[in-house]
């Protein structure tokens, strides 16, 4: 998903969009894929375990898992990837310009 998610990061930049990420991938091996992958994004890491805290809170049970939240923190959307993210991420941009 990181090609996806960069592009997205890049077609949206000065739009009401903001990519976050949580990673439960050991520390070194994140730090690695973090450079390889060009992530500008923030990103979290949750522990080293997908029963990290975070993964806890949002009820994820496998990676990767979206959400997409509008401006008010409501999911809307949730396991969208590809081009259904994009006109997830997209219909609330124009809800919300």
């Amino acid at each position: 998903m990181y090609p996806h998610e960069r592009s997205l990061v890049k077609r949206l930049k000065g739009r009401p969009f903001a990519l976050l990420g949580v990673n439960s991938d050991p520390k070194d091996h994140l730090k690695q894929v973090t450079k390889k992958e060009n992530m500008t994004w923030r990103s979290w890491w949750d522990g080293g375990t997908t029963d990290g805290p975070i993964a806890t809170r949002w009820n994820v049970n496998s990676w990767p898992t979206t959400y997409v939240l509008d401006p008010k923190g409501v999911v809307r959307y949730r396991n969208v990837r590809d081009q259904a993210l994009s006109d997830a991420v997209e219909k609330l941009i124009r809800e919300n310009e």
